[in-house]
């Protein structure tokens, strides 16, 4: 099993990755294990003195005036950890709770935090036992870290409340630490805090919608130049010197995509009217423009994502210096801004693919494919109902566009009086990402049904593997009507899970 080793520096998105989706060992580095260390005897020296330190031995938020006695201590962090671990809902996915342990894990070995190396080395163990605690939906404001989530993360560590075992099942968290070895943490001075205070969440979920959509955005051009094909567009559109004299990458990388893919083809240009097509609608020609600005946008996100990644993000922090010093680092602005704003790319994303579709279903503008790919149509209705899906969830990524972040709402009276929202913008963009795996399927259905259905016209290779890999997952082609939901089902699970890319590839070889 690969192993990722946590050093002082931070982690990487392969990291996370690796840990969340993986199940990837984790292990400390030597160096992390001697800045633990040497950050908690600075800690150490602060809570034996007479002077009150913010985290170490006072309150917290609006509690922070007062000076909490050494007798008390080990108490306050408890009862942190306790009172915070106030979340509702539904549960988060375990992908979910492994990448946001996984991140505190990786601030805390910065030496930045005071938590003692045994703290650390339960968060490892923990994760490599496949303990992950119970977190829900409803809890974090993004702004002093994502503290509900993260508390129930730290209960599991104190052993308390409920996690799910490595066979799904969930149970009291002693129960299971206990079964595996793992003895309960101790809290001490500042440890709490330093468990609760993070982006962690947040991030985590945009590392792997970057990862998600890294696919998705692949799978759009798949499915765009699958409908330039079917649609008998021109693909002249493609020409590298014309995306060249609008320097944006991301357009220039969807556009070579496009054409690779079309490399050969027999329906290309093809046109069936009295008169030329000069050029075809927006939806078709301008895809590359759309997708690429996406794919831009998914450039900047993974800049500020790499940085956070980097980072060490607690409240108060300790620094090389010897001095322990609160700050606004915790706050998710950064991060929530580049969650709503690949929210909006994928909204857009998604609109632009149902119009093609749409284009495809309709007689008027399809330029000789029946009605709604339908075998006999007014007897059948093909494709029309699935469209019609593509439209609700095409309508639901446009409401989840809206962003979070715009939004605040004070809390700990009125001392955290700005927050970041970005959870929310997290969760949101997982569900828009998710969405757009469904809308894309839609797409990829109708656009080698339509393929088919052009007898005579021999399509490009590349779009061949892609239907022949297609039907073999259990997408059926064209014919009389039939239950459709199982076929946009098959199509959805190939899209997800990256058969569509590689089914492309065996002709065009690595896409951009």
């Amino acid at each position: 099993m690969h192993t990722v080793v946590v050093g002082t520096s931070g982690v990487t998105a392969s990291d996370v990755l690796a840990v969340a989706r993986a199940g990837a060992r984790i292990e400390l580095s030597e160096e992390a294990v001697a800045a633990l260390a040497a950050a908690r005897e600075i800690v150490d020296a602060l809570a034996a003195k007479p002077d009150p330190v913010y985290g170490v031995s006072t309150g917290f938020g609006a509690l922070a005036t007062r000076h909490i006695s050494p007798d008390l201590r080990a108490r306050l962090q408890r009862n942190i950890v306790r009172s915070h671990a106030a979340g509702m809902g539904p549960r988060v996915e375990r992908e979910v709770v492994r990448a946001l342990m996984f991140l505190r894990l990786k601030t805390v070995c910065s030496g930045h935090t005071g938590v003692r190396p045994e703290v650390a080395r339960t968060m490892a163990d923990v994760l490599n036992a496949g303990i992950t605690p119970v977190v829900h939906e409803y809890g974090s404001l993004g702004c002093s870290g994502d503290l509900a989530p993260l508390s129930h993360c730290a209960l599991t560590l104190m052993g308390e409340g409920d996690a799910e075992g490595p066979d799904g099942t969930v149970r009291p968290a002693g129960e299971l630490l206990a079964e595996h070895g793992i003895a309960p943490v101790e809290l001490r001075e500042k440890e709490g805090l330093a468990l609760l205070n993070g982006t962690d969440g947040m991030l985590g979920m945009l590392v792997m919608a970057l990862a998600d959509l890294g696919t998705l955005y692949k799978s759009a051009d798949i499915t765009a130049a699958l409908t330039m094909e079917a649609l008998l567009g021109t693909d002249k559109v493609l020409a590298p010197e014309l995306h060249a004299i609008r320097p944006h990458p991301g357009q220039a990388a969807s556009a070579a995509n496009m054409a690779a893919v079309l490399k050969g083809s027999g329906l290309i240009g093809h046109h069936q009217d009295d008169a030329p097509r000069v050029q075809d609608a927006y939806s078709v020609r301008c895809a590359p423009q759309v997708a690429g600005a996406g794919r831009d946008t998914m450039a900047h996100a993974g800049l500020v994502a790499e940085r956070e990644l980097a980072a060490a993000v607690d409240n108060p922090v300790v620094l090389p210096d010897g001095r322990v010093e609160s700050n606004g680092n915790f706050h998710g602005a950064p991060v929530a801004y580049v969650l709503d704003f690949l929210a909006v790319a994928v909204a857009d994303l998604g609109s632009i693919a149902e119009r093609r579709t749409d284009r495809l279903l309709d007689k008027n503008r399809s330029h000789g494919l029946p009605p709604f790919l339908a075998d006999d149509a007014g007897v059948d209705s093909g494709l029309m109902i699935a469209q019609y899906t593509q439209a609700a969830l095409v309508s639901e990524l446009k409401r989840l566009a809206v962003p979070a972040s715009a939004d605040s709402i004070p809390s700990s009276a009125m001392q955290e009086d700005h927050v970041s929202m970005g959870w929310s913008a997290a969760r949101k963009l997982r569900t828009a990402v998710d969405n757009l795996t469904r809308v894309i399927a839609v797409e990829l259905y109708a656009a080698t049904r339509a393929i088919q259905l052009r007898e005579g016209l021999a399509p490009a290779p590349a779009s061949r593997a892609v239907i022949e890999a297609v039907r073999a997952a259990g997408v059926e082609g064209p014919g009389p009507d039939r239950y459709l939901a199982p076929d946009l089902a098959a199509a959805e699970a190939f899209v997800r899970d990256g058969r569509l890319v590689a089914a492309a590839e065996t002709v065009t070889g690595p896409l951009r």
